[in-house]
């Protein structure tokens, strides 16, 4: 129908399921290997939609103002869009952003963890929590973009997976 949502590419992975590996370019300046957290950290992945949009950029802004719960809560916070590496480092600098940000360029992390619109050709907005053996322990997808967890809820699905 028109003016509806379009369909995404496939589903997320489970809560119980090994989350998909990837590697993917990051405004830190290295590729950033999603199993190299395994053993050592838990990881949110937080997809969204497009850099210098206004809830993307309330939601990285957060994520920066949190990072220190993040870390008491043994998490890092990777935040992937479809942006290209120097879109996402000038959105970065422009607000401050201390969050590494991943660039999806190529649309198949979105593809693989099923967030991709696929005609809009950008990502939902969506949140996946991995532990520290790289298993999904909780994942959240928007269903409209304009809205977004809050560091409190997320921080709290950290708290019970420890």
């Amino acid at each position: 129908m028109k003016g509806e949502p379009s369909t995404v590419i496939s589903l997320p992975p489970q809560p119980g399921e090994q989350a998909p590996d990837f590697t993917l370019p990051s405004t830190a300046g290295a590729d950033v290997t999603l199993s190299s957290y395994r053993g050592s950290s838990n990881v949110l992945l937080a997809f969204f939609p497009l850099a210098f949009t206004d809830v993307c950029t309330v939601e990285m802004c957060d994520f920066t103002g949190g990072l220190d719960a993040f870390r008491d809560a043994n998490a890092e916070v990777l935040g992937i869009s479809v942006d290209s590496i120097p879109t996402l480092n000038e959105f970065k600098r422009k607000h401050g952003i201390a969050v590494d940000l991943l660039s999806d360029f190529r649309r198949e992390v979105c593809r693989r963890y099923g967030t991709l619109i696929d005609d809009l050709f950008f990502s939902q907005r969506a949140y996946i929590i991995i532990d520290k053996r790289g298993v999904v322990r909780w994942m959240h997808v928007e269903e409209e973009p304009g809205h977004k967890r809050d560091n409190v809820e997320l921080l709290a699905q950290l708290a019970a997976i420890e």
